[in-house]
């Protein structure tokens, strides 16, 4: 992974109409769920990422990327790569892409041995995918694209 400034990590399990987060301590190198953005209008998500930065001043931004099983692209691709750059753009903080294939069913596999099932996981589901996206990154499990 090379090496990065100490400090604060935020992670991002980018959706159209949720946003999962998740931080971490490089340090450390645990990933914890954060919370989770919902609403589709882009001011609004961005105003509530402003603020977590604000209150964790992150030196490094990981976004899920999704891909298909075999790795092929499809629209949520493009638009967490565009989420990235805007990020990168708005905050001036550096942002790396992660590889997210099967986070969200490693999360949902997690919430369900916790005794958290069906529509009950809906509201943690999108910061557990989070944080399963950061502990990869931290674990040297990722490909940046």
């Amino acid at each position: 992974m090379g090496r990065l400034p100490k400090g604060t990590v935020l992670a991002f399990d980018f959706g159209k109409k949720r946003i999962g987060v998740a931080v971490g301590e490089k340090e450390m190198r645990l990933a914890h769920p954060l919370m989770t953005i919902h609403g589709e209008m882009t001011r609004q998500r961005f105003e509530a990422i402003a603020k977590l930065i604000e209150t964790w001043q992150p030196v490094l931004l990981v976004v899920g990327l999704p891909v298909h099983a075999d790795g092929t692209e499809h629209e949520l691709t493009q638009l967490s790569r565009r989420f990235a750059r805007r990020l990168e753009g708005r905050y001036r903080i550096k942002s790396v892409l992660v590889d997210e294939r099967y986070t969200t069913i490693t999360a949902k596999s997690a919430l369900g041995e916790l005794g958290i099932k069906g529509k009950k996981q809906k509201p943690m589901l999108d910061q557990i995918a989070a944080q399963h996206i950061l502990q990869s990154f931290f674990d040297g499990n990722y490909a940046t694209t």
